[in-house]
């Protein structure tokens, strides 16, 4: 069965610079404005995992996550690839020799447009401390991959809000009751 509004008009209800509040029919929803898309990195070395913590305002507390960044945001014609490689080395300090595209993906597809394209990071070269641009103060955390869901559940514990994408390193262990 077909949503009857599938075919209503798009309206933009609001939009800032980052954010477009939209609405077709009875649906509200949001998504990034100006055409601006997320990438979201997978980087593993030597058997260890980079994750990045910060606040977030929407949570208000913070939250554990894979690197990601926006991509268009400075420049309209930068590469997803591009923006991964720029994005995980600023976050996180770490230069990978090579992104690879996995795919594209929704992460919360009943109420955001937006969707993110999810790469991995290969031959990764540790080049700074990391921790974003000045205000974004990220904690970089190089976890072994082994200790994955137990890193992620003391954390949780402390408070810290857990992002969605990290079922990747856990869906394993989910799956087998662990």
């Amino acid at each position: 069965m077909t949503d009857p509004d599938t075919d209503a008009p798009e309206e933009i209800r609001w939009q800032g610079r980052f954010i477009t509040a939209k609405q077709r029919g009875k649906w509200e929803y949001v998504g990034r404005a100006r055409g601006i898309r997320a990438a979201v990195i997978v980087a593993v070395d030597d058997g260890h995992v980079l994750l990045v913590e910060q606040f977030r305002v929407p949570l208000g507390r913070p939250c554990l996550e894979l690197p990601a960044g926006l991509v268009g945001d400075h420049d309209a014609g930068e590469t997803i690839e591009g923006s991964a490689a720029r994005e995980l080395e600023e976050e996180t300090g770490y230069r990978p020799a090579r992104i690879d595209m996995i795919g594209e993906f929704a992460s919360s597809p009943g109420m955001v447009s937006e969707t993110f394209s999810l790469v991995r990071a290969v031959g990764l070269n540790k080049v700074g401390e990391g921790g974003g641009v000045p205000g974004e103060d990220i904690t970089v955390h190089r976890v072994p991959l082994s200790d994955t869901a137990e890193f992620v559940a003391d954390k949780r514990a402390a408070g810290t809000m857990i992002d969605v994408k990290l079922l990747l390193l856990l869906g394993a262990g989910i799956l087998a009751g662990a």
